[in-house]
């Protein structure tokens, strides 16, 4: 149970910083957010479908985390023709540093 909290709590953060790094003039057309989007969509929609009795167990303001991240996650624009940003050039954060894909490695922490 602590860890299907945990994951709702990962995909609701995860929702949050896709949803944040959209406004972003390099991350918003960057195709690392395009997969980790595509990638946090599929991961909460297995989670759901893999623990529904579970789910409907848990307390209201965690099944509120939940459908605030389904929420937001299918409210994302993510433009059709994209590029890596940090392949093209335009991106300068050190090598190594993406704050989508930063966000994103939370998840193999929580496994």
């Amino acid at each position: 149970m602590f860890q299907l909290v945990n994951y709702i709590r990962y995909y609701h953060y995860m929702a949050i910083v896709l949803e944040g790094q959209m406004a972003d003039p390099l991350c918003g057309k960057c195709k690392a957010l395009a997969n980790t989007a595509a990638r946090t969509e599929e991961g909460l929609a297995e989670l759901e479908s893999g623990h529904a009795g579970e789910i409907k167990d848990l307390p209201g303001d965690i099944r509120h985390l939940l459908a605030e991240a389904r929420s937001k996650l299918a409210t994302l624009k993510v433009p059709e023709t994209i590029t890596g940003q940090k392949k093209a050039g335009n991106c300068k954060m050190p090598d190594g540093v993406c704050f989508v894909k930063a966000s994103k490695a939370i998840l193999e922490r929580i496994y």
